[in-house]
């Protein structure tokens, strides 16, 4: 793949623009699979939605649907329009090495989804899928922004989030022996 790195708003890579390593793959090389690109976004599934809120959206992996469609903002608009909110964080990136650079793809994605349901949040942005080469290994790294989906406007306020960290509380209060 070409290293040239640049912006091309039409790329079929890049929805609604952003900066892409390489618009050429070379005739050796696999593009990127569809699911893999900047703006697409992935909810866990079992995330709570307002019955009026109709998108399409696909299975990924390990309990993630990747919407179809729909970017961030168009998302972001349809909640709003309903009275939700969706809430954009912090960005995590991962970088995997290997030579089939989708599979690479695919485990740098599956890793940032791990970070994000870790960090109890239901979506996730991809913001920039880049292949590079060092030192002759090539590696694949994802970043993307967490992002949240709930009827509050208030993070994270939700009953059962709530009564975890009461929880959680009650053990470290425990622990001191208070």
């Amino acid at each position: 793949m070409s290293l040239t790195d640049y912006t091309n708003p039409g790329s079929e890579l890049l929805q609604s623009g952003g900066r892409v390593v390489s618009a050429r793959a070379l005739p050796s090389e696999k593009v990127m699979a569809d699911q893999i690109k900047i703006g697409t976004i992935f909810i866990e599934e079992g995330t709570p939605l307002p019955d009026s809120l109709k998108f399409e959206s696909e299975p990924y992996s390990n309990g993630w649907r990747s919407v179809k469609n729909l970017n961030g903002y168009g998302l972001d608009r349809k909640i709003r329009e309903v009275g939700w909110t969706l809430f954009n964080l912090a960005q995590i990136k991962a970088s995997v090495f290997g030579f089939d650079r989708e599979k690479a793809a695919r485990k740098a994605l599956n890793r940032v989804l791990a970070n994000v349901k870790s960090d109890n949040f239901n979506s996730l942005e991809i913001s920039q899928v880049a292949a590079k080469r060092f030192l002759g290994l090539s590696y694949v790294t994802v970043s993307a922004h967490a992002r949240h989906l709930q009827e509050s406007m208030f993070l994270l306020h939700d009953k059962r989030l709530a009564k975890r960290n009461q929880a959680r509380l009650a053990y470290s209060r425990a622990d001191r022996g208070g």
